[in-house]
């Protein structure tokens, strides 16, 4: 059999091709924005609507997030994310892909992450018990990013950031059910104490208790 000739790849395959070197380099991180258009079409040399073609197909992928009048943010580095998404999991789903990884991201962070890394985590916290409304399953989503990231695990870290959009979503979802909890220390606040004291079983124990009530209190609010 022969394979068919590769073609010549446009200028919206190219945009693309940057744009996603600069999300899997890390230099643009999740939860953040990206450059604005006019930044980006000078920046690359091509036309708004080519521009505009390679952040659809991006978005497509799983990798960014379009907010309408607000900008581009980067919602993965994975096109994992994509395939998990296309498979619509239930809440049940998500917590149980939560219970296998985070209390191991915490475990780590305890042993390994630098002051700035504890800073970050501090700060999250913070923005999380500040935000309301909309804003708070993404400020959450970010405190447990930040967890991930101090985690200093690669591998670890992709395939949870794959995972954080379904997290972000569930929560938001759980956020709006009568008996759920925002201020559950556990995971949150007990896991930034555990990880500034480097005590990895505690902080592996909080990240597991938050998730063990999360997933009881689901089963409670299903059979309600």
């Amino acid at each position: 059999m022969t394979l068919p000739a590769i073609p010549r790849m446009n200028l919206s395959d190219g945009a693309a091709a940057a744009i996603r070197a600069e999300i899997l380099s890390g230099r643009w991180p999740v939860g953040n924005a990206i450059p604005a258009e006019p930044e980006l079409v000078s920046q690359l040399g091509v036309s708004r609507g080519t521009l505009r073609e390679a952040l659809r197909s991006l978005q497509y992928a799983g990798l960014l997030e379009i907010r309408r009048g607000d900008g581009t943010y980067v919602r993965s580095r994975s096109e994992v994310g994509t395939a998990l998404a296309h498979a619509q999991p239930s809440l049940r789903d998500v917590l149980e892909a939560r219970a296998t990884i985070e209390p191991q991201l915490a475990r780590l962070a305890a042993e390994r992450a630098s002051a700035a890394q504890i800073a970050q985590i501090r700060a999250a916290l913070e923005a999380r018990n500040a935000a309301d409304g909309t804003r708070w399953a993404r400020a959450d989503a970010a405190f447990h990013r930040a967890v991930a990231e101090a985690a200093c695990s690669p591998v670890l870290e992709q395939v949870y950031l794959a995972l954080l959009p379904l997290l972000e979503e569930s929560t938001d979802l759980a956020a709006k059910r009568q008996g759920f909890r925002k201020d559950d220390p556990r995971g949150h606040q007990e896991l930034l104490d555990a990880i500034e004291r480097r005590d990895p079983r505690t902080a592996f124990e909080s990240a597991q208790e938050n998730l063990t009530a999360t997933e009881a209190w689901s089963t409670t609010a299903d059979a309600v």
